[in-house]
């Protein structure tokens, strides 16, 4: 699919001297505002920043070393899609961003809460600082399974070229949404996901755990009830309830494998070993631990 690969080469030529402008004007919002009411944690450090680029750069290499077997499989689905290829331009790229979006938010939903994905997606949320490069903290082996997601897309007949094509556009919106820099915005609240939205997403207060999971629009989350407003008596913390207890690129890509293999070796049968691995983070068979929901709910009671 060379068109694919040239418009994807386009994409990165433009939104990277778009990111690098962002970037820049946020480093020095984060500058102006430390000496005028200094914080008491910055929005950016170099030690942090490096880390998310390195993430982006590893999650680049898999993407492009799995791509040929990915892309066959769509391939695959889509030269047996049970229906024809919409013939309107319009309705045919409207249609797939919706359905894209949605699929994103089917594979963001799992990825917090089944444990053996979340082991992935954990990376995307570990930072204690929130800003443009946070955007870029990937999680580094989703490649690896984020295609299944599209396989629907491709069934309805929709060209992998196009989903992929899709999929790059719609990632340089999520990538700007992280920042603490723009506030609410009105009506566009109830439609896309915005900063205000994103900010929730990533926080670990309890309130907001598990919520916001849209790539583009918010409509999904309300319709699904994983909904959550930002709360201005409840600024967010972000990070991870547990924190990884080193800090560095080692750690922070398997510090939640290592966990599953200490719930693995627990002298317990097989079927509650899968339950470990296979259900919400924070579930334990003996009631030691509380997932996301049940946290909610004990702070509901």
């Amino acid at each position: 699919m060379p068109g694919t690969y040239d418009f994807e080469d386009f994409l990165l030529k433009v939104s990277t001297p778009f990111y690098l402008l962002l970037i820049g004007l946020e480093i020095f919002l984060t500058y102006r505002h430390s000496h005028h009411e200094q914080p008491s944690r910055p929005a950016y450090t170099f030690k942090d920043s490096f880390t998310n680029a390195i993430l982006m750069l590893l999650n680049g290499g898999i993407d492009l070393l799995f791509r040929a077997v990915y892309v066959g499989i769509l391939m695959w689905f889509f030269n047996r899609a049970l229906f024809p290829g919409i013939e309107n331009p319009y309705l045919y790229w409207i249609s797939l961003f919706l359905l894209e979006d949605l699929a994103f938010y089917t594979l963001h939903y799992v990825d917090h809460h089944s444990r053996l994905f979340w082991a992935v997606h954990v990376t995307h949320h570990s930072s204690e600082h929130f800003n443009l490069t946070t955007g870029f903290r990937s999680s580094v082996f989703q490649p690896l399974y984020r295609f299944i997601y599209f396989v629907p897309l491709a069934v309805f007949g929709f060209d992998p070229a196009d989903i992929i094509v899709m999929y790059s556009l719609t990632q340089i919106y999520g990538i700007i949404v992280h920042t603490e820099y723009v506030k609410k915005l009105g009506w566009l609240e109830y439609i896309l996901v915005t900063p205000s939205h994103h900010r929730v997403h990533h926080a670990s207060n309890i309130q907001y755990l598990d919520k916001n999971m849209g790539m583009c629009l918010i409509i999904w989350d309300r319709i699904f009830g994983t909904f959550q407003e930002e709360i201005p008596e409840i600024p967010p913390k972000y990070g991870l309830t547990k924190p990884a207890t080193k800090e560095h690129i080692g750690e922070t890509l398997f510090h939640e494998w290592k966990e599953i293999g200490k719930d693995l070796m627990q002298p317990v049968g097989l079927p509650i070993k899968l339950r470990y691995l296979l259900k919400a983070p924070g579930w334990s068979h003996d009631g030691s631990r509380a997932t996301s929901k049940e946290l909610q709910r004990k702070l509901v009671e």
